[in-house]
């Protein structure tokens, strides 16, 4: 009977422990960490998926900055020349998050965003109940969320690409900035109204020209469709300044093709068709 009563607490045993210990062994295992590259010239963002609580780095030549006093998604990292070290990063749900950094002296990328999943572990232990909402939490598809950081990060950054711009009766439609993250281009775009009413929009569509050859010329026009708008605008007061972001699926364009950006009104003919050349979507920020 107590043999029985023991190989029945053991087979309950094994079927519970693997729940009960679930978070921790995927943690514990010997995970190779990411390598960050930084350097003393320019900024380089992380963005995480919860407001940073906590960052270290491990040697006084890489500085990590973060909004100790307002709790925010995003840190700034920079490195002086010295030997690779390490940057521990602990979100405000007790997420951790590791990786190693290193000095470089150019650097091909400026902007990390970082996934839940790219976590080593929590400060806290995770116990049975919590499991479902991690796997749910890991199954939610975190883009918009990063568009919505990224976004808000290159509206408050003060970078300009070159001068794409044009004004029709006071409406001034302008380029700022186009910035490639990823697998995404992001226009950063400013309307300003002059005049003296308001401006309602009606739509902004960005399109793609391509110029056919031969003795009857015409353009070939294809619609870009933005796969996140952030900040965009339905009116524009008189006297003021609106400034959004589209993001857009990455893309080139050849010597005979161009990107136009269509500015409508709705009930007016303030309407502007803006043109930007190739050489700005094939060598964006």
């Amino acid at each position: 009977m107590k043999k029985h009563i023991i190989i029945s607490a053991l087979i309950i045993m094994s079927a519970i422990a693997p729940r009960l210990c679930w978070a921790q062994a995927t943690t514990q295992t010997n995970t190779v960490l990411d390598t960050i590259y930084a350097n003393d010239t320019k900024n380089v963002a992380l963005f995480f998926p919860e407001p940073i609580r906590q960052g270290i780095t491990g040697s006084d030549n890489f500085v990590f900055t973060y909004n100790r006093e307002k709790e925010q998604y995003f840190g700034l990292l920079q490195a002086k020349p010295g030997k690779e070290s390490n940057l521990l990063v602990v979100n405000r749900n007790g997420s951790i998050f590791s990786y190693i950094v290193r000095y470089k002296k150019q650097l091909s990328k400026l902007n990390y965003f970082i996934p839940l999943s790219n976590s080593i572990g929590n400060e806290k232990p995770l116990v049975i109940d919590s499991i479902q909402t991690v796997i749910v939490k890991d199954n939610i598809d975190n883009r918009t969320y990063y568009y919505q950081k990224f976004c808000s990060y290159l509206l408050n950054r003060n970078q300009h690409i070159g001068r794409i711009k044009k004004r029709n009766e006071g409406i001034i439609l302008s380029v700022e900035n186009i910035v490639f993250d990823k697998d995404e281009l992001y226009f950063v775009i400013q309307i300003e109204n002059n005049s003296t009413f308001d401006y309602d929009l009606n739509f902004l569509n960005l399109s793609v020209e391509t110029r056919q050859k031969g003795k009857k010329k015409s353009l070939q026009s294809l619609h870009q469709e933005p796969i996140y708008k952030h900040h965009f605008p339905s009116k524009i007061a008189e006297g003021k300044m609106i400034r959004f972001v589209y993001v857009l699926s990455k893309f080139s364009l050849s010597n005979d093709r161009r990107a136009i950006l269509k500015l409508n009104e709705n009930d007016g003919e303030r309407n502007i068709e803006l043109k930007i050349s190739h050489s700005y979507i094939n060598n964006p920020n």
